[in-house]
């Protein structure tokens, strides 16, 4: 209809054009369907090699155990602390190690930085068991309060500390006490918890510092809170964050220089990152690196997508972070990384699964975008 305006002159119809604004939310609504389909069919996959080698407790501890199956990457950072617990120095022998598994020397980021392999070392077992207790203890604990604080949180408290918990609590699991995507993930989901953005972030940085250190791959969560300290324009906290990205880069650059000065002619070459493994890349290295494990792949890969989903509906500071840092480490994964590097997705999994939590009301919200006038 058209209405009249007081000149006597026709009005244009703004309920017409208004429904041109339905349409993104429609298409949104219909990519979600889509993908949570294909997320059902696609397969998830990640690498079979497993070595036979002495069991956890023999190699950390030095005490007898039983033999077991044990994963390559695991076994060798197993030799790396067991050697330095004996007083070794890392890069007096990491090459040497990984031409016996047959692992590459080159590019220089294939040999993992040094540091978890020199705290486990110097804990032990016991005090591996204790600092997984401590960790899961602090990151529960920094999103109780975090989530008391934020009306929309509060509201699903204790629905999001429960699938907190079941992301959380594969950090127990002390047969990947020495991989280092376990601790690094764990460490950064704390991060998360205690970061306020423009308030409180000294802790989080410290715990992020961590987690860098143990595993590069920490490096785009560093860089997007950097980005969006200075989207809102607070140049302190975005200043600290590039500070900590640059100290990092100058620690990595020094790893690399003394494993360039340790490769050999023979040595042998990583193959690509470069797999572009799509979707199927994505989900496997959550599911697998995850609780998620445990659930049939046609209900896990669903389950992934509804929890990045749910933190587009906290409308909140940390559901714009948790939104952005989730799509983009997905989107990375499908681009970057083999079967077999599947591992990586321990980095996001603990606290990814809080989205679970909010998902109903994003879910309500998009569907009553999309349809207005059918759903009141």
């Amino acid at each position: 209809m058209i209405a009249p305006t007081v000149s006597g002159q026709a009005a244009p119809d703004w309920d017409r054009f208004a429904q041109w604004r339905l349409w993104p939310a429609r298409l949104a609504l219909l990519a979600l369907i889509l993908l949570l389909v294909a997320s059902a069919l696609v397969p998830i996959r990640g690498g079979k090699t497993t070595v036979k080698t002495q069991g956890f407790v023999e190699n950390v501890a030095g005490t007898k155990g039983a033999e077991r199956k044990r994963d390559d990457d695991l076994a060798l950072y197993d030799v790396a602390i067991a050697r330095i617990s004996k007083g070794e120095n890392y890069y007096d022998f990491i090459a040497q190690e990984h031409r016996k598994a047959d692992y590459p020397v080159r590019p220089g980021l294939a040999v993992r930085l040094p540091t978890l392999a020199y705290l486990d070392a110097w804990l032990g077992l016991p005090g591996q068991i204790a600092a997984a207790l401590v960790l899961l203890a602090a990151t529960m604990l920094a999103w109780w309060r975090r989530l008391g604080e934020d009306p929309g949180g509060r509201k699903k408290r204790v629905l999001a500390m429960a699938f907190l918990f079941v992301g959380t609590s594969l950090g127990l699991n002390r047969y990947f006490f020495v991989l280092h995507e376990l601790w690094s993930g764990m460490l950064l989901a704390l991060a998360f918890g205690l970061h306020r953005p423009g308030r409180k972030w000294g802790w989080a940085l410290a715990a992020t510092a961590l987690a860098v250190a143990i595993r590069e791959q920490a490096l785009p969560f560093i860089l997007l809170m950097a980005a969006m300290a200075f989207w809102r324009r607070d140049t302190k906290e975005g200043v600290a964050w590039a500070g900590l990205a640059v100290v990092f880069l100058g620690f990595l650059a020094w790893h690399l220089s003394i494993v360039a000065g340790l490769a050999q002619p023979g040595d042998r070459t990583g193959a690509s990152w470069m797999a572009l493994r799509g979707l199927s890349g994505w989900l496997s290295n959550v599911a697998l690196s995850s609780n998620l494990r445990f659930l049939p792949h046609w209900l896990a890969g669903p389950a992934l997508i509804l929890m990045v989903f749910g933190w587009t509906g906290w409308k909140s500071p940390a559901g714009t972070f948790g939104t952005f840092l989730y799509l983009g480490y997905g989107l990375a994964f499908m681009i970057i990384g083999r079967p077999d590097n599947y591992y990586w997705g321990a980095m996001i999994a603990p606290a990814m699964f809080l989205g679970l939590a909010f998902m109903p009301q994003a879910l309500s919200s998009l569907t009553r975008a999309a349809f207005p006038k059918v759903i009141a």
